[in-house]
């Protein structure tokens, strides 16, 4: 009689336990449906520092820090720039791998006041997103080694016929006609330079047309029209500012089309360390000219005067960092062929004492060396004047220095030697004929005169034959 309540009771039971696990399956659901999107809403945004021009220190910076970023902690990587431009080769080191990089980039040119200009509207270009802050501007992307105007003859060259320049029809912005250089040199560099930003503007849809006029006629944009002709994305106030307007944004990242989501990541800043700081120094053109002359100013001493270590050490150690320097600059090896000429002449002079004549040939070789190994190809990386005169100055004072104590040593008594006992004075010692013993220069020698001597007579050496010394009354 007592079965059907105890059944009822069962039931309700086992339906309270029903009920509470579906609850708790439908939790578990929510919250797999619902992680996903929290996940993609965490995570940090690198900001990378670009301030000042780009070289080899840049762009092992760059690199570095992108190639050592895990695309589940970080979200994008912004590199706030600033920059006059910089050597190709690093420019393009850096394209490479903002290219291959799996986490997206986003170029910011910022604060207000800075600038993108010829290598940084590259690095624009070719970032999944290019964005500027108000007052900023980017363009001027002509190959600068090309002389004039950057890249550009200063006037539209006379052609047969009366006709001015080689002029294409286009024009760019502002109304800048298309002026082709005239050397086959310089239309190389300039039709390089205009494919492969074309091929960075196509890559990730953007203003190609102008990217090309930057190049040919060295226009520049502000903010604001930039964005206007679709040369940039975005005009943001700041990073956080940046971050909000991108998010939701699709983006080409390593080939392929990805949905940024940007909002509310936090923003972890990568300052350069030392590394970079080091080797900004060493790769600094006028550094790494010092630090070769004092190499090669080293290893001269050091073979003069073997065994004094100090400078050999210092000049080999100076001498390696210099070369590591040079390999990652461009230079002119002919230039650097006649700065090590120079030296070699006026290292000669001092030997060989040709009364200036190799000397002078050294300094006028060792001048044009160092004004020539460094041309200028970017802003930052040319030689300084200032520099090529106060090492020039230092190196020909030093060997004029030594031309002068080579000549003095010329002119002084011979003090060891035969030479050195032809008009010493002494006195004798004992004496018997023509012959007897003297002491000259605290030494006792044999020697004979063609007179009779008395002991402690002072005489003079007149000859030296042998171990024997000729001597007269003084």
């Amino acid at each position: 009689m007592q079965s059907a309540p105890i059944e009822g009771s069962m039931r309700r039971i086992a339906g309270r336990r029903i009920g509470r696990m579906s609850a708790f399956g439908v939790a578990i659901l929510l919250a797999r449906l619902i992680a996903p999107g929290e996940a993609a809403a965490t995570g940090r945004a690198v900001v990378l520092e670009i301030d000042g021009v780009i070289g080899p220190a840049v762009a092992d910076y760059v690199a570095r820090e992108l190639r050592g970023i895990e695309p589940s902690d970080s979200r994008i990587v912004i590199l706030r720039m600033n920059t006059p431009g910089g050597l190709d080769t690093s420019m393009r080191d850096i394209i490479r791998v903002i290219l291959s990089s799996p986490v997206p980039v986003a170029t910011y040119v910022a604060p207000s006041g800075a600038r993108a200009a010829s290598a940084g509207t590259y690095i624009c270009y070719a970032s999944a997103i290019a964005a500027m802050a108000p007052g900023t501007n980017l363009g001027a992307a002509t190959p600068i080694r090309l002389g004039g105007l950057p890249g550009l003859p200063d006037k539209t060259p006379e052609q047969p016929g009366g006709k001015k320049g080689q002029e294409k029809g286009s024009e760019g912005s502002g109304g800048s006609p298309t002026i082709e250089p005239p050397d086959a040199e310089s239309r190389k560099a300039v039709n390089d330079a205009v494919a492969y930003i074309r091929s960075l503007a196509e890559l990730h849809g953007r203003n190609a047309d102008w990217a090309e006029q930057a190049v040919r006629t060295a226009v520049s944009l502000p903010a604001s029209e930039a964005l206007k002709l679709h040369v940039i994305d975005i005009v943001a106030d700041d990073v956080p500012d940046l971050l909000r307007k991108i998010d939701g944004r699709t983006a080409r990242v390593a080939g392929k089309s990805e949905r940024l989501a940007t909002a509310g990541l936090e923003v972890v800043t990568i300052a350069p360390d030392w590394r970079t700081e080091l080797l900004a120094v060493v790769t600094n053109p006028n550094v790494a000219f010092i630090l070769m002359m004092i190499g090669v100013y080293g290893l001269i001493f050091e073979f003069l005067n073997p065994g004094t270590v100090a400078p050999g050490l210092i000049g080999a150690i100076s001498l390696i960092v210099a070369l590591y320097a040079l390999n990652m600059l461009p230079i002119n090896y002919a230039g650097a062929g006649l700065v090590l000429l120079g030296i070699g002449l006026m290292v000669a002079e001092a030997h060989i004492g040709s009364f200036g004549v190799i000397g002078v040939g050294g300094i006028v070789a060792f001048v044009i060396g160092a004004i020539m190994m460094f041309p200028a190809t970017a802003p930052g990386f040319g030689l300084s004047p200032f520099v090529i005169a106060a090492v020039t100055t230092v190196t020909a004072g030093f060997f004029l220095l030594l031309i002068s104590m080579l000549l003095r040593s010329r002119l002084r008594p011979v003090v060891t030697g035969r030479e050195a006992l032809i008009g010493a004075h002494g006195e004798t010692v004992a004496w018997e004929g023509e012959e007897g013993r003297v002491r000259v220069q605290g030494e006792i020698w044999r020697a004979r005169a063609r007179t009779q001597l008395q002991p402690a007579t002072r005489i003079r050496v007149v000859d030296r034959d042998g171990l024997v010394l000729v001597v007269e009354p003084a």
